[in-house]
């Protein structure tokens, strides 16, 4: 038999955020808590003609004013989100680049599409133009891993670097890998979570086809409306939610506030099919299942649920189902999606993110756009307003494209 790991809970010391709903943690936190619809959904020249042509867009971001102009043609638009929500995730934390061992510095960045739009841009230029159009820059900016790069390049880390691609569930195994790399004692300082942007017209299109995204395009600050009955599909994305996490003794030594610890990690593949979840929901129950035993906590101990809830029929179906075989009814069930669009593989960083904040201010944020709860979900969805509740043990879910699943327990510091 296996030995038994003693748990380890990380400490997360600082958050970063740029999201539709707000540039910076703290505007991403107040919409999420006050707004009641959405503000950053709005239709896309790009998209045109397509049934769903609007996108979930950080539009109050100036890339340019706070990256400059020649750093910000090195990367790719997901690369320059995760670089400046690693910026301040890193200042949050009250750590100095400049004075950090940076061999000890690891950096874990979840992507499910990586530079996707980039590759269109350049598909057209090569078949309207021909190929001498093409970038010598394609493969740099495009790959998975130049997130992750990027934010090494920005901040001077030189200790593992990683590029996570575990589709929607990709932001979660990153956190959940940083998690492990700071329990084996590779690293000192992790900076982890996702980062996305896929304006991409060739995208979307597939997704209308698969019929995976709503079609509500009359109204569509209200099309996400995740554990609704009427809900038809997610609305895409963009964004980047980074975590700076520690070994809680190296925090407490240099005398920075632990705003919670990251206490368990599960991970694991349905095996099932490539964009359906299993229906039973059996992959997501054993990732969740190994991250509670991870922490050593029990379904009663988890107070607060901020789930996947991307919005479509059979997902949220799915998962509700499983939370309450695993957690039952009590928990307080989220999902903040319909705030921020499903940011496909910078999901996982943004919601771990936010459940920090939750377990912080003791606030669990409503699910907006839900008017009419499912009847057959049968868990307890947070709706209307934010919920006051105390709690000090958290979960995050994530199921992906593939059968990734992922889960993390957050507990209050």
């Amino acid at each position: 038999m296996t030995a038994r790991r003693k748990p380890f809970a990380a400490a997360v010391t600082g958050l970063g955020l740029v999201t539709a709903a707000g540039v910076g943690t703290k505007a991403t936190w107040h919409s999420i808590t006050h707004d009641t619809v959405p503000g950053g959904v709005s239709y896309q020249d790009e998209l045109a003609d397509l049934p769903c042509d609007f996108m979930y867009m950080a539009t109050d971001l100036d890339t340019t004013e706070l990256l400059g102009v020649a750093t910000r043609r090195l990367m790719d638009r997901f690369s320059q989100l995760a670089v400046i929500a690693a910026r301040e995730a890193v200042g949050d934390a009250g750590l100095d680049p400049e004075s950090w061992d940076r061999s000890r510095v690891a950096v874990v960045i979840g992507s499910a599409h990586g530079g996707l739009p980039f590759y269109d841009q350049q598909f057209t230029a090569m078949t309207g133009r021909g190929a001498r159009r093409v970038s010598p820059k394609l493969a740099p900016l495009t790959v998975i891993n130049s997130a992750a790069s990027s934010v090494c390049m920005d901040l001077g880390a030189q200790g593992p670097s990683l590029g996570v691609a575990t589709a929607c569930s990709s932001g979660t195994v990153a956190v959940g890998t940083a998690h492990q790399l700071l329990r084996a004692g590779v690293c000192d300082i992790a900076i982890a979570g996702g980062a996305e942007s896929v304006l991409s017209r060739l995208l979307i299109a597939s997704a209308c086809q698969m019929k995976a995204v709503s079609t509500r395009r009359d109204d569509p600050a209200t099309a996400c409306r995740p554990f609704d009955v009427d809900r038809d599909g997610f609305v895409v994305g963009e964004g980047a939610g980074l975590l700076v996490m520690e070994r809680p003794e190296d925090a407490r030594a240099r005398r920075a506030p632990i705003r919670a610890r990251i206490a368990g990690y599960g991970a694991s593949s349905d095996a099932y099919a490539a964009v359906a979840p299993d229906p039973e929901g059996k992959g997501i129950e054993q990732a969740l299942r190994t991250a509670m035993a991870d922490a050593d906590v029990q379904g009663g101990d988890v107070g607060h649920v901020n789930a996947h809830g991307t919005s479509t029929v059979v997902n949220d179906h799915v998962e509700a189902m499983m939370l309450q075989r695993v957690l039952g009814d009590h928990p307080l069930v989220t999902s903040t999606k319909a705030m921020t669009g499903h940011t496909l593989g910078a999901a996982g960083g943004i919601e771990t993110a936010l459940t920090v904040l939750a377990l912080e201010e003791q606030l669990v944020p409503h699910t907006a756009n839900l008017t009419v709860p499912d009847p057959r979900i049968p868990i307890e969805v947070v709706r209307a307003e934010p919920r006051r509740a105390a709690f000090d043990c958290a979960v995050k879910t994530s199921l992906g494209f593939g059968g990734h699943n992922a889960a993390l327990v957050l507990t209050r510091s």
